[in-house]
């Protein structure tokens, strides 16, 4: 029973991987950009760089 519980884990984590692991790390990054854009001068160029990363790495085919 313990060995199929985790076959049954092993295999949804599989399936999710995709979309879910690369917005698991991009969400708190846009977070943090939108937070950075506060700072008066250099925000917004900073929160431009942090999207543009975000980006990329949600078009990583995982």
């Amino acid at each position: 029973m313990k060995f199929i519980k985790l076959l049954l884990l092993l295999l949804l984590a599989v399936q999710l991987s995709g979309c879910v692991l690369t917005k698991v790390v991009t969400v708190p990054m846009r977070v943090g950009g939108a937070l950075i854009s506060i700072v008066p001068v250099v925000g917004n160029t900073a929160d431009d760089a942090v999207d543009k990363a975000a980006d990329t790495i949600d078009e990583i085919p995982i």
